[in-house]
């Protein structure tokens, strides 16, 4: 182990390497092998560390000092804010942040300001054991991450350690320098994706042509538009491969959703009949509209509302948000049918129970369908 230059060594070594003077002959005057001069003028070589510059768009101490005085003086926090040329949020939260108006000092304030400002910081969820492995049960549970920070600020209320942002869980799956969560479980996220990318979304009507007496969303009941009234309803197919399909209906009002199996086909006839069989199940109240795309598969809409009873309307091409629920619903449906593999063709094995028990923010974090109600309370 070599020992360490001492002070006066180092005084020399610098004086001899501003005169110019080989490394060999600097080894040999101060006493040291090459290796550890050579390392000693490396680190009297290195650029010292940049001095740290404070943003523009943070307080200064003379700020800060501004701020105390004001408050000693019982000024309001909107007179000093207006003095400083800041907002009153920007004086609120900087008083709050530091003791309150009692405890306020502009020293203690700036010191702490700048111990909060250096990175990297550890990550919240590394520091909590317990609330990282109730994150990991719900990620297991397929639950998004913005839905598991909402249903904790719901279900504690009263305890802020609890809370916890969706971006931070994002950033401990993806980011591995922040990793305090398992990297697989990603498998779990929507996307299944392990790192986070853009996508670009492609317009393409597949070769559709126009569907005859087709009526406009635009028509569709006000009561439809505002989601007051339950038993409007959104749709749109599902397909797997080995050319499998199924329909997905959503119900505007409660998200409430239901499967539909397509054994044979997804031509218009067999959806208009498997669409017929399944939305006559449910009481008269809860058949009120139903909103599709522009896909060929509901060319047989007359005949599926002579059945039902139950209105078809039609959204713009390459217009998703105007059936918005059905979209995202057919996003969380991957979950439990990927892309590129079969989907089931019974619709015994077509169960959307555990997704109607996921919170959604929508819904402030409640579920469509709570273990603790069934499908008939959607009428209440």
């Amino acid at each position: 182990m070599h020992k360490a230059l001492t002070v006066a060594e180092k005084e020399r070594l610098a004086e001899l390497v501003a005169a110019g003077t080989r490394l060999s002959e600097i080894a040999e005057l101060i006493g040291r092998d090459r290796w550890t001069t050579r390392r000693n003028i490396n680190y009297l070589a290195r650029r010292p560390a940049p001095e740290r510059k404070r943003s523009p768009l943070r307080l200064s101490l003379a700020e800060r000092e501004e701020i105390s005085r004001g408050v000693a003086a019982g000024e309001s926090m909107r007179s000093i804010a207006k003095r400083l040329g800041r907002a009153p949020s920007t004086v609120s939260r900087e008083i709050a942040a530091n003791g309150g108006s009692r405890r306020y000092r502009a020293v203690g304030a700036d010191r702490a300001a700048l111990r909060r400002a250096r990175r990297p910081k550890p990550a919240k969820l590394s520091l909590q054991p317990e609330l990282c492995a109730l994150f990991a049960s719900k990620l297991e549970l397929r639950w998004s991450p913005q839905q598991i920070s909402g249903w904790l600020s719901e279900t504690y209320p009263d305890r802020p350690e609890m809370w916890v942002s969706h971006e931070t869980i994002y950033l401990s799956l993806f980011v591995q320098s922040r990793g305090a969560l398992r990297k697989e479980l990603t498998r779990y996220l929507r996307s299944g994706q392990a790192t986070r990318r853009t996508r670009a979304r492609r317009a393409y009507n597949g070769g559709r042509g126009k569907i005859r007496g087709m009526v406009h969303v635009s028509e569709r009941p006000a009561e439809a538009e505002d989601r007051a009234v339950p038993g409007h309803w959104e749709g749109d197919l599902v397909f797997g491969t080995a050319n499998s399909a199924m329909a997905t209906l959503v119900e505007r009002h409660s998200r409430f959703v239901m499967l539909v199996g397509l054994p044979d086909g997804h031509t218009a006839d067999v959806v208009a009949d498997a669409l017929s069989t399944k939305i006559t199940e449910l009481p008269d109240q809860l058949r009120r509209s139903l909103t599709w795309d522009q896909g060929k598969e509901m060319a047989r809409h007359a005949r599926f509302t002579v059945e039902t009873g139950v209105p078809v309307y039609f959204c713009d091409p390459h217009s998703p948000w105007q059936r918005g629920s059905n979209e995202n619903t057919n996003g969380l449906l991957r979950q439990y049918f990927p892309k590129r593999k079969p989907l089931p063709i019974d619709q015994a094995a077509l169960d959307a129970d555990e997704l109607n028990g996921r919170p959604r923010q929508t819904l402030g974090w409640r579920s469509p369908i709570p273990s603790t109600r069934s499908r008939d309370s959607l009428t209440a």
